[in-house]
């Protein structure tokens, strides 16, 4: 049985749903949540983005928190939930997180908030199953 989870949020529905499948199928496993930011995100203006990346940082660092307030709240009152925000490219964090902190597993949905999603799986998804160096169960 996996001994530690590592389960990404994003806020959607996929993602939820990931936690609870992390959470009801190893009950005995530390599940470690984790966001990943992207200061990039919010805008296409490369003058504007410089400006307000306080803005958008601060922003999402209020969602993640949301985030992992309902991470909590999903896994139950009576497990520990470790919680990790990380900031850059969501697949390539997610990766090395998995690599550099020993974890058995990857839970995470099949598709995440952004409307770039692939016909079966979304383009983070593909990418962590294709380049991680620990399973990974997708969850729909």
């Amino acid at each position: 049985m996996p001994r530690k989870l590592l389960v990404p949020l994003d806020g959607s529905p996929q993602s939820k749903e990931a936690l609870q499948y992390a959470a009801e199928t190893f009950p005995d496993g530390e599940i470690v949540a984790i966001h990943v930011l992207n200061p990039a995100a919010g805008t296409g203006d490369l003058d504007g983005m410089i400006a307000d990346t306080a803005s958008i940082v601060n922003d999402q660092q209020e969602f993640a928190e949301e985030l992992f307030a309902d991470a909590r709240e999903t896994a139950g009152a009576d497990r520990i939930v470790d919680t990790e925000l990380l900031a850059g490219r969501a697949a390539a964090e997610i990766v090395d997180y998995a690599t550099d902190h020993d974890i058995d597993v990857i839970v995470m949905g099949s598709h995440g908030r952004d409307g770039a999603a692939r016909l079966l799986l979304g383009s983070v998804s593909e990418t962590v199953v294709r380049r991680s160096p620990v399973p990974v169960t997708v969850v729909r």
